[in-house]
């Protein structure tokens, strides 16, 4: 087997995004600034930068436009292979992006109603709807979506949202189980639904949190069906404001230490990783407890 046919698997790293907004004390812009570039040096090609949400919904983003104008986004992309996307929720987030040189959005939209409007404030065909008209061109804008399960999730809504975000020229659709209550199981059932119905897998992503301490497992249960893109937050960060009680994402730490272990690439160097999960706990987590 050559190293091209080598298994694979793509981390996204959620950390200063996902990680971070839930964090009650104030982390300075600094801070995350070295979060970000400690993360790039480990090796992690996908790094979500922030999120161009209201301050009075999310405190802990506040400083998203500074962080991304002191980050200098065109610069570093010039310089590296990586990749920065920035959550964006509405047409003003989108503005603010463009200004400052992001290349790859990621948009929230929900395959329930009830969740939808609690953090997005409209109905899951109008997020849609919202998403379609920023894609500008195919391939100028990527946009991923996440889909949480608010409760037991009909599979049909899933995979009305997958097919329609698809047609419409998003590269990925990333299925988020934001309460951490999932398990392999369930996620199993859920892609082999989406398989059988001809959604490719190489258009899908998993975000798994880890509430009830199924996400290392969900994720090779993801893997396992044939997705290659999985979301992280290095030490275990993250949290949902809009969900009260669920807990952080799968550590990135963690998982790449599963895959790398069974042979699965990940481009990550694990040294390195693994003391910026460190640094993490000290300066971060130490602030927050």
């Amino acid at each position: 087997m050559t190293i091209t046919e080598s298994p694979f698997v793509r981390i996204v790293e959620v950390g200063p995004r996902d990680g971070l907004q839930n964090l009650s004390q104030w982390i300075p812009t600094t801070t995350k600034l070295d979060l970000i570039h400690r993360l790039e040096r480990s090796g992690l090609r996908t790094i979500e930068l922030t999120s161009l949400v209201s301050h009075r919904a999310v405190p802990q983003m506040a400083d998203a436009t500074n962080l991304l104008q002191d980050l200098d986004v065109q610069a570093m992309l010039a310089k590296t292979n990586v990749r920065l996307p920035v959550l964006v929720p509405n047409l003003r987030g989108l503005r603010i992006a463009h200004a400052n040189g992001v290349k790859e959005i990621a948009v929230f939209i929900s395959a329930t109603e009830g969740f939808s409007r609690a953090n997005i404030n409209c109905t899951c065909d109008e997020a849609i709807e919202r998403g379609g008209k920023w894609l500008l061109k195919p391939g100028d804008w990527a946009l991923t979506c996440v889909d949480p399960y608010d409760g037991p999730t009909k599979p049909s809504s899933v995979l009305s949202c997958v097919r329609e975000l698809l047609d419409m020229g998003c590269y990925e659709v990333s299925l988020g189980d934001t309460l951490g209550t999932g398990n392999p199981a369930a996620v199993r059932a859920l892609l082999g639904y989406l398989k059988q119905h001809g959604i490719p897998m190489s258009g899908i992503a998993g975000h798994f949190h880890d509430t009830n301490n199924h996400a290392l497992e969900n994720a090779w249960a993801a893997y396992e069906c044939g997705v290659r893109t999985l979301d992280s937050s290095i030490g275990g960060l993250g949290g949902c404001p809009f969900v009260p009680g669920a807990q952080g994402n799968v550590a990135t730490e963690v998982l790449v230490a599963s895959f790398e272990k069974a042979g699965i690439e990940t481009g990550v160097n694990r040294k390195t990783l693994q003391e910026t999960a460190t640094w993490v706990r000290d300066v971060m987590l130490r602030v927050e407890n």
